[in-house]
């Protein structure tokens, strides 16, 4: 099963890698299990701080409302991750929207998972959105690649598919040259 890659000849075959053939096949399954093994592992570096500029004297009920927020947000995070094990998925894109609403912290991560919450349940528009945002915040990440193209096969954008698949493979073998 080749996948013609840019300006090589067709019959070379693009090596994908498990995720990449879970993508390919649009196996929705397969794309859970991948991504619930693979934690908040790819979250690390990624700036998950809340900056306080704020006055004394007003420090100590600003932050007691922060922390008060910030652990609102990463409740609605764990019960994400909760129904998404579960795979109870219309639970987790409620939950994950009320992390992201939040706005005290951003997660690849979350996005997508709520984005593959999004394929199970029949909304590639709403999920092709989330891996773009996945990409936004982490432009490194084959994961957010590999969910693009799984979005664009169910949107039969076939030609971008492959190009996001192409795109995903080559940066997974350059983070594990690294």
């Amino acid at each position: 099963m080749g996948i013609p890659q840019g300006t090589t000849s067709p019959k070379q075959p693009l090596s994908l890698t498990p995720f990449g053939e879970a993508c390919l096949r649009f196996d929705l399954t397969a794309i859970h299990e991948i991504l619930e093994k693979m934690g908040y592992k790819d979250d690390e570096g990624i700036a998950n701080e809340v900056r306080y500029f704020i006055f004394d004297v007003l420090f100590a009920q600003i932050v007691k409302h922060v922390v008060l927020q910030m652990q609102d947000t990463l409740n609605s995070k764990k019960h994400g991750d909760s129904a998404f094990r579960a795979k109870d998925f219309t639970s987790a894109i409620n939950h994950y929207t009320q992390f992201i609403d939040g706005g005290t912290m951003v997660s690849p991560t979350v996005y997508a998972r709520r984005c593959l919450s999004y394929l199970m349940n029949d909304k590639p528009q709403e999920a092709l959105g989330d891996a773009v945002q996945a990409q936004a915040v982490s432009p490194e990440w084959p994961t957010a690649f590999y969910l693009q193209a799984a979005c664009l096969f169910s949107l039969g954008m076939e030609s971008d598919a492959q190009q996001n698949l192409k795109d995903g493979t080559n940066l997974e073998a350059k983070k594990n040259k690294n």
